[in-house]
């Protein structure tokens, strides 16, 4: 038999995570808040606990899929004895101060902490395509990786607790972003008479094809973390009269403009410092820290991610 596990927090997410846990032989010990929610998995081979305490000594491996890290504190506050020599692995979403200070904690408790970033939808946890971030010590990983296998592949960032969640969050803002950009064209479509049921497949195909045109383009990693950002094809004033136009086009469509004029503004960043003809990975720098505090060196190139 595989090594029990105990999960707590039964949303979606939770739930798929259980299931797929199952069905490679762990025995699954649970707990939530709402006790009906775990129904379906109860049936499906779970053993629900009825506190908090309970859930946490039937496994050693003990995996949180909470809203955020203050849930963390309201169920296991009361709880606490019995993390002591306990593996916990917080899946839950949060900021990487508030997951550094989790995993300080935790291990005032005895536990040890590793962060974690799934980085998939639940319909996809276990399967193949699904792969979750983790941060803290290696040991803790390696003693838990056939479990925490069962969810996807895990990917290790490091000893500080802070850079999965930062990873999740970074691969977050992406996500979010691009789907907000994919409303707010719809949007700006609407107002030509044009239905989202049309728009959109137009729109996803550009999103599809993002990552080849990043390709064909050059490599704009190497180009942000050498401080080189040759202006051979897509430069900031050409992406920079793009964004203006289309914010002028939204404003004219009566769509809201924030968006595209968050945009707008690193571009103009970039053409008032004397970048204009650079490439437009040169608005990075207009994000960076030290634009906003004025200072004149760029900060240093980001470290590689660990083989």
């Amino acid at each position: 038999m595989n090594a029990p596990v105990t999960l707590i927090g039964l949303g979606p997410m939770g739930q798929a995570m259980v299931h797929a846990l199952l069905r490679e032989g762990h025995p699954v010990t649970v707990w939530n808040r709402t006790p009906s929610r775990a129904a379906d998995v109860v049936a499906a081979g779970a053993t629900l606990a009825t506190t908090p305490a309970e859930a946490i000594a039937a496994s050693k491996l003990v995996i949180l899929s909470l809203t955020d890290y203050q849930a963390m504190y309201d169920i296991l506050g009361s709880a606490t004895e019995a993390l002591a020599g306990r593996t916990l692995v917080n899946l839950s979403s949060d900021s990487p101060d508030r997951t550094r200070e989790g995993a300080t904690w935790a291990g005032e408790h005895g536990a040890r902490f590793l962060t974690g970033g799934v980085m998939t939808p639940a319909p996809m946890v276990g399967t193949e395509a699904a792969y979750v971030y983790y941060s803290g010590p290696a040991e803790a990983l390696e003693s838990a990786r056939d479990a925490l296998t069962a969810l996807g592949a895990p990917q290790y960032l490091g000893e500080d607790p802070g850079l999965a969640q930062l990873m999740y969050q970074a691969n977050l803002d992406v996500f979010l972003t691009s789907l907000a950009s994919l409303l707010h064209a719809t949007a700006l479509l609407e107002s030509g008479g044009i239905s989202a049921t049309s728009a959109m497949p137009e729109l996803i195909r550009t999103l599809a094809g993002t990552s080849e045109m990043l390709e064909v383009g050059g490599n704009p990693g190497a180009e942000v973390e050498s401080g080189e950002h040759p202006g051979d094809l897509s430069t900031v004033t050409m992406m920079g009269a793009t964004a203006d136009h289309i914010v002028a086009a939204s404003d004219a469509a009566g769509v809201d403009t924030g968006l595209p004029a968050a945009v707008q503004a690193y571009y103009a960043w970039a053409r008032d410092h004397g970048h204009g003809g650079d490439s437009w990975t040169r608005i990075i720098d207009a994000m960076r820290p030290r634009a906003r505090s004025g200072a004149a060196a760029p900060d240093g190139p980001g470290q590689p991610l660990p083989a």
